[in-house]
Order: C-alpha cells, then sequence, then structure tokens
C-alpha cells in the first residue's frame, strides 16, 4: 500500500492542514472508563467494543489529541466495520477534564504507556485469550509507543505488532522545525490549548513552574524548559528532546514495527529521519503524507488510507 498524494493537494503545509481541518470525520460509537492511575491521577480510555475473538488495537494520540481527533476517529471506525475491538487512552489531561496530578504526558511516557498497555492486555486477554492484540500511536503518542518498545525489549513482544504514524523520532531536529517560518502556525496552536491547561495547573499547585517564564514561552522549547522538562524528570528541554527521542532505540525493537513518516511531514523533515533500525522495525518514509495527513481521493477526500494501511499491517501478523 504505497501513498500517492492528490494532485489538488500538493504540499506538505496542506497535505497536514486538510485532513485535518476539513474531511469529515467518521462517526464512531465509544464506551468511556475512567482509571485511576498508580499515582493517585486518572485518565480516561474511550473504546470501541467488537465481537468475541477479533483482534484488539490501542491507539496513542498525539501532542493535544483525543480519541476526536481525525486519525482517531478513522481508525476506531474501520475496527467498528471489522468487528473488531480499541481503545484510545487520553494522555493526562487530554480527555476533557484537567487531571490531578502536579505532571502532564510527554513524548517519551514509556512508563505510562506501559501500564495502559499492561491493563489493556490483561483485560483483552482474560476474554479472548487467543486473540490478536496490536498497538499504535501517532505522532507524540507513536514517539512514547517506540520508547516503550525499546526501553521494554522482549517484555514488550505481549503485543503482536505495533504501528508509529508521523513520530517526532528526532525532538530536538523537530522542535527545530517547529520554530520558525510557516511551522510557527503550529506551534502557536499547541500552545493556544496548552498555555490554559497550564495556568489551571498553577491553580492546584501554586509555584509548580514560572508563570511568567510560561506566559513568555514562544515556541515549544521555551515552554518545554519551563513546563515539560522538569515536571517529568528532565533537566531541561536539550535533555528532554535527546532522552525522549525514539530513534535512540529503534535498534533495540524485538517486536515487528513499522514506522511511517512523510519525508515532507513540516514537524520532521525527511532529511532528519533516522535511517538505523533493527531488523524487526520497517522504516517505511514516503515522499508524501504530510503530518499525520496521507488523504486520498478526488475533492473533498477521504481518511481512510492512514487507517487501511495500519489494519494492513496488522493483518499481516493476524
Amino acid at each position: 500500500m504505497n501513498y500517492q498524494a492528490p494532485r489538488w493537494l500538493p504540499t506538505g503545509h496542506l497535505q497536514t492542514i486538510y485532513p485535518a481541518l476539513f474531511i469529515r470525520k467518521p462517526v464512531v460509537t465509544f464506551r468511556r472508563e475512567r482509571w485511576d492511575t498508580p499515582d493517585g491521577d486518572f485518565i480516561d480510555v474511550d473504546f470501541v467494543d467488537g465481537k468475541p475473538g477479533q483482534p484488539f488495537v490501542v491507539l496513542f494520540h498525539g501532542l493535544e489529541g483525543s480519541s476526536d481527533s481525525h486519525y482517531a476517529r478513522a481508525l476506531m471506525a474501520m475496527l467498528q466495520e471489522r468487528g473488531w475491538s480499541g481503545a484510545v487512552p487520553h494522555f493526562r489531561g487530554c480527555s476533557g477534564q484537567l487531571n490531578n496530578a502536579p505532571r502532564f504526558y510527554h513524548s517519551g511516557d514509556a512508563q505510562e504507556v506501559d501500564w495502559i498497555i499492561r491493563r489493556l492486555h490483561q483485560i483483552y486477554r482474560s476474554q479472548h485469550p487467543d486473540g490478536k492484540f496490536f498497538a499504535s500511536g501517532v505522532s507524540l503518542g507513536g514517539n512514547a509507543l517506540l520508547r516503550w518498545i525499546g526501553e521494554s525489549q522482549h517484555q514488550a513482544e505481549m503485543i503482536d505488532a505495533a504501528v508509529s504514524v508521523s513520530a517526532p523520532l528526532d525532538l530536538a531536529q523537530g522542535g527545530a522545525s517547529l520554530s520558525h517560518g510557516f511551522n510557527m502556525v503550529y506551534t502557536r496552536m499547541f500552545l493556544k490549548t496548552l498555555k490554559p491547561k497550564c495556568l489551571q495547573k498553577l491553580e492546584q499547585f501554586p509555584g509548580l513552574f514560572d508563570r511568567e517564564a510560561l506566559m513568555r514561552a514562544s515556541n515549544l522549547y521555551e515552554f518545554d524548559n519551563v513546563v515539560t522538562a522538569p515536571l517529568h524528570g528532565y533537566r531541561n528541554t536539550e535533555d528532554y528532546w535527546d532522552r525522549a527521542s525514539a530513534k535512540h532505540i529503534l535498534t533495540d525493537i524485538t517486536l515487528p514495527t513499522l514506522v511511517l513518516n512523510a519525508q515532507n511531514d513540516p514537524f520532521l523533515p525527511g532529511e532528519h529521519l533516522p535511517r538505523k533500525a533493527s531488523s524487526k522495525v520497517i522504516l517505511e518514509y514516503p515522499a508524501y503524507g504530510g503530518h499525520v495527513g496521507f488523504a486520498a481521493g478526488n475533492v473533498p477526500g477521504s481518511i481512510d488510507w492512514l487507517p487501511r494501511k495500519i489494519l494492513h499491517f496488522f493483518d499481516g501478523k493476524s
């Protein structure tokens, strides 16, 4: 399933923005559960319930994403059509209600991914002992998933296969790309929702970080230096971007994994994509697709290509 961009959608920016904003998202019937976390917080998990014995797919969403993101709705709708089961766990504070702990979420959150997958796996296996269990992640969620797979190595083989889409595999290069030119449109979009959450977090925990520095932050480097890095155990932005990048662990992955990144992704241009990985990893870098775009067909287009690509890979492992 090779991707070919429509002629009417010619650039990486259009291939990123148009699918996210202008293509109709399919209707999905979710069932929500609230889970208490090991550190006394909570997350919300949205489920699609399939037929007995059919495979299960978990999807980790991107920065400020949710089960309502276009890629999440597209994948979960396709699972419903197949009779498969699935889940979209929300990272802390992304389900519509601010979380309770003095933390948020981040690109290297392998520990969070670990307990979510283990709990989902236990629930699914108790009902479907011979069923296939797959994991996918998009953008930040893809990077966090890859970090967990690489760090866990053989312990991650509780899942049968994984797909990462548009992950910022090199966070430093991705951060640099989002800090100038037209890409500042994306940065401002992220900060528009991140900053209000942080102000609410300061009401919960006064003095947790520097409010004035937060309000001055104009790019992700400055935001991560004030909030993300110190709240999650990193010294500063450089330490966070280096240690959390998935590029370091691609050679450690021991289960079938597809890493899909478009070379014209404005969040991480093709020249910065890693070229080395274990024999279990397929690095697929199509020339086009944008960031989590991959629209297909005639105007107004469809967002079906990406979920079909993901499930095509999983079909080969069933």
